[in-house]
């Protein structure tokens, strides 16, 4: 044990009086390793005490609290290890009995005279007031009761009561809070409450032109607050530290991208523009018109443009794409477009070669199903620049030379990392990349996992687009929705059967894992089951056809070529085909064991029969007892088919990490703020973070060293910021 003088913020949690090196193993587990660890260690929720209330007025099932003396006390054994310890408080009031079940301990503290104040929930038993088990607090003779302290509620591991938490705690706090560093100066603080002010957030407990609080009283106030309002302020001024720390980072991540790399200038004239328009064979919609224009803006830079582009399922975001492609092979440069699998490639290539059906050699395709010469051939003719528009996977990036790669379009993939960019960068150059996601994401979400990214969004769909019809399908329901997929297929349509997730899900959102290894071998024992069951039983008058993850490629093609050829009838599948070719007449989806999968992806798989003129429609099955919470957020499914609004509803329901995946961000985790709940305090530090880089890019400010020095500590590995950002 160390001498409370000799402690520092390093120290090792079990040389904290009472710890000892058992304790700190438990502690540990909490992620309690030093006295800093335990200094910013927040509690999860608080106790408020119940109003003081006079014995006489205290109301049957209404907490309160009471203040007085302890008149008679009594412990009784009714067994072996029973018992019953009875007291009676009394005031000038009225008195009050409380009671403790198998607590023989209390009569060591609630003794004969004792002054307490007991906080709970009274029943009337017969003519007298009782609690049960309250909380007690022992008084001082000179002691005033107040108003009760507001008590912190710490996580806790084994072998630990809230107790022991707050004790050490308010020890490492008595000995180290004057001397935690403060990384937010005073008119940083005082410019935080300003623009919070100005946005309508409460700061909490501030005077009105004052800061937000400093380090050491923040410390006390989150842990042991005086008052609401205290605590109000303290909590916003981490959230706000933590958040403008974040966006520090990215803003300098930001800066970097528009000062140290260099890109092509990519400039079309307006009889260019049309042209290009002119070769869809439709009218854009608004909102393609609009990111187009965006686009068009990042190309002439000489910056790099890095912007994500998302929309709904079936807004139209290829065809901007296409545009960005078109217009880099009218200013002499190549562009690529990478798909997540390869059947998307395929697709992505035919439409290409359709857009120009009278010159197509400029665009070639490389997939894994190309023999050798093929694939030679294709690397050569890209090498030297007579493929001037490239489709292929992802995986086509590590082995291809360009002559002059001006775009890369990413389709279905979040992020897009420094060392993808570095792999296709070209002697001098870097190419304008551009991220496509039929995952909407939400703003708060955008505002973090994209802040060193351009965002364009499409809210809008080409005319023409049916109505798809979603239910939520009872168990009844099984024999009626079976005659009624009969129905459609005897009219000429198509279905799709998604079989359920069987084995551990995985984190990752819609993009992020490879089309190979989708599925585990329980998910195939699941969708093969099921396939044989309506192939042989339910839809046996149909042609069925299956198709998994773990399937070959070239059977997948094949396949999936069979469904849009009509071929197959019904293609009972795993979630492979959220990200699958268009096949208009496919207008029916069974999902069975829909609760195993979250809204985000539910979205998908539906947009997989929004792609023709006849309306759709998808039933959505359950398995086992469903908790509440997954019936509620099938309900939402059920009741829009807006993705925006459904990513919404998932990001509240699920929080970041399960809506995009716990390696989806790149980003530590949060351990103060919380995006949904703090969305309004991220937009105000988000504009402040980005106004202080555009003031002092590299942060010499002296008195934001510290703050520079944190910027650094937490994310400079993770967004690969030099010392010198």
């Amino acid at each position: 044990m160390s001498d409370a003088s000799s402690l520092t913020p390093t120290t090792k949690i079990q040389f904290l009086a009472g710890v000892g090196p058992q304790r700190a193993e438990r502690l540990a587990k909490l992620g309690i390793n030093t006295l800093r660890d335990l200094l910013f260690f927040f509690p999860r929720d608080y106790e408020h005490p119940a109003a003081e209330v006079a014995i006489d007025r205290l109301k049957d099932g209404q907490a309160a609290s009471v203040t007085g003396v302890i008149t008679d006390a009594e412990l009784s054994a009714r067994s072996p290890g029973k018992s019953i310890f009875g007291a009676v408080v009394t005031n000038q009031t009225g008195s009050v009995r409380i009671v403790f079940f198998n607590q023989p301990f209390r009569a060591d503290t609630l003794t004969f005279e004792r002054r307490v104040m007991i906080s709970g929930v009274p029943t009337q038993k017969g003519l007298r007031m009782e609690f049960v088990h309250p909380k007690v607090k022992v008084l001082r003779e000179d002691e005033s009761a107040g108003a009760g302290e507001i008590l912190p509620v710490y996580p806790l591991t084994d072998g630990f009561k809230q107790y022991d938490m707050r004790r050490y705690t308010r020890e490492v706090l008595e000995q180290l809070a004057r001397e935690t560093t403060e990384v937010m100066p005073e008119d940083l603080r005082r410019e935080v409450v300003r623009r919070l002010r100005e946005a309508n957030i409460d700061p909490g407990g501030v005077d009105h032109d004052g800061p937000l609080p400093p380090i050491d009283r923040a410390l006390w106030q989150i842990q042991f607050p005086t008052d609401d309002r205290s605590l109000i302020a303290a909590r916003t001024r981490f959230v706000s530290q933590e958040l403008l720390v974040m966006q520090l980072a990215l803003a300098i991540r930001r800066r970097s991208l528009t000062t140290d790399l260099n890109a092509p200038v990519i400039d079309a004239s307006p009889e260019t523009h049309a042209a290009i328009l002119d070769r869809f064979g439709f009218t854009l919609t608004d909102d393609q018109r609009r990111v187009v224009q965006e686009i068009r803006h990042d190309l002439r830079r000489q910056f790099p443009m890095n912007r994500l582009l998302q929309g709904d399922v079936g807004s139209g975001k290829t065809a901007v794409a296409f545009y960005a492609m078109m217009l880099a092979h009218a200013s002499s440069h190549q562009s690529v477009l990478m798909a997540p699998t390869e059947v998307l490639a395929r697709q992505h290539y035919e439409n290409l070669r359709h857009i120009h059906a009278d010159n197509s050699d400029h665009i070639g395709l490389l997939s894994g199903s190309l023999g050798t010469a093929q694939r030679r051939d294709i690397l050569q003719r890209v090498a030297d620049g007579r493929v001037t528009m490239l489709v292929g996977t992802q995986a086509l990036l590590y082995d291809v030379k360009f002559q002059s790669l001006g775009v890369c379009i990413i389709d279905e993939q979040h992020k897009f990392g420094v060392r993808q960019r570095t792999a296709l960068r070209g002697d001098d150059m870097d190419p304008h990349c551009l991220v496509m996601s039929a995952t909407p994401i939400p703003r708060s979400i955008g505002m973090t996992l994209f802040g060193d990214v351009d965002m364009s969004t499409i809210r809008q769909k080409p005319p023409g687009r049916t109505e798809v019809h979603t239910y939520l399908a009872q168990d009844e329901w099984t024999q009626r929705w079976w005659q009624f997929v009969r129905q459609r297929l005897d009219e000429g349509r198509q279905v799709y059967v998604v079989a359920p997730r069987v084995g551990p899900a995985t984190a990752s959102a819609p993009g992020n894992e490879s089309d190979d290894d989708a599925d585990g071998s329980e998910d195939i024992a699941s969708v093969e089951t099921i396939y044989a069951q309506l192939r042989d039983d339910v839809l046996a008058d149909y042609r069925v056809g299956l198709l998994h993850g773990r399937m070959k490629p070239d059977e997948k093609n094949a396949t999936m070529e069979a469904f849009a050829d009509g071929a197959i009838q019904v293609l009972v599948s795993t979630t492979v085909i959220e990200v699958g070719v268009d096949v208009p007449n496919a207008t029916v989806m069974t999902i069975l064991g829909a609760n195993r999968f979250g809204l985000a992806q539910l979205h998908q798989l539906r947009g997989r029969i929004n792609r023709g003129v006849h309306p759709g429609h998808v039933a959505v099955f359950t398995d086992g007892d469903v908790p509440p919470d997954e019936v509620e957020r099938l309900k939402i499914f059920e009741s829009t088919d807006d993705g925006f609004e459904l990513a919404e509803a998932d990001f509240r329901m699920r929080g970041p990490g399960d809506v995009l995946g716990k390696q989806q961000s790149g980003l530590p985790p949060l351990r103060v703020a919380d995006l949904a709940r703090d969305r309004e305090i991220l937009a105000v530090v988000r504009e402040l973070a980005q106004d202080m880089i555009d003031g002092d890019p590299e942060m010499k400010d002296e008195a934001l060293s510290d703050l520079r020095r944190q910027v650094l500590r937490r994310y400079g590995d993770r967004m690969e910021l030099a010392d010198g950002a």
